[in-house]
């Protein structure tokens, strides 16, 4: 049985990296939904997470992992007058050719995409949410128009 249960708790825990680091809210619910595991499971091992510092609870039902990096540092790149880039990782700088740029920027073009599917992910959320908002107040609006109206407009209404 405790094989079952750090199986499943490496389970959770997995999920909830995977999902943060994919900037995703991470809830019970859809913890359920990534690994196939029953709410019941997922509190539970939510519960020894948080218990053993793997996971930290950031308000009611959302969850993050403990953090393991350091944070992150003051970033910048500047393009020289020659060509030449200056890039700035905290303390570190370092001088790339036009060329060594090149070659960074396709190293870092899949992280890259993954920023812009997670930034369009996140407005695409906002939008659903405001437009999911706006259907709830029409929807009001409507059942109050309707509360107001005679029994003769309303039958004409309902058909």
């Amino acid at each position: 049985m405790a094989d079952a249960r750090k199986s499943t708790t490496a389970l959770v825990l997995e999920a909830v990296q995977d999902l943060h680091a994919q900037e995703q809210i991470v809830t019970r619910e859809t913890l359920a939904q990534v690994t196939g595991l029953k709410l019941t499971v997922i509190d539970d091992r939510l519960g020894v997470l948080v218990d053993d510092e793997k996971i930290l609870r950031v308000q009611r039902g959302v969850f993050v992992p403990a953090a393991l990096h350091p944070p992150a540092r003051a970033m910048s790149k500047t393009l020289m007058p020659d060509g030449m880039v200056k890039l700035e990782v905290g303390d570190e700088v370092f001088l790339l050719t036009p060329r060594e740029d090149r070659m960074l920027a396709g190293l870092q073009a899949g992280a890259a995409a993954q920023f812009a599917a997670i930034e369009q992910g996140h407005q695409s959320a906002r939008l659903n949410a405001e437009l999911a908002n706006q259907v709830r107040q029409l929807a009001r609006e409507v059942a109050t128009l309707k509360q107001r109206q005679d029994p003769t407009q309303r039958s004409l209404l309902e058909t």
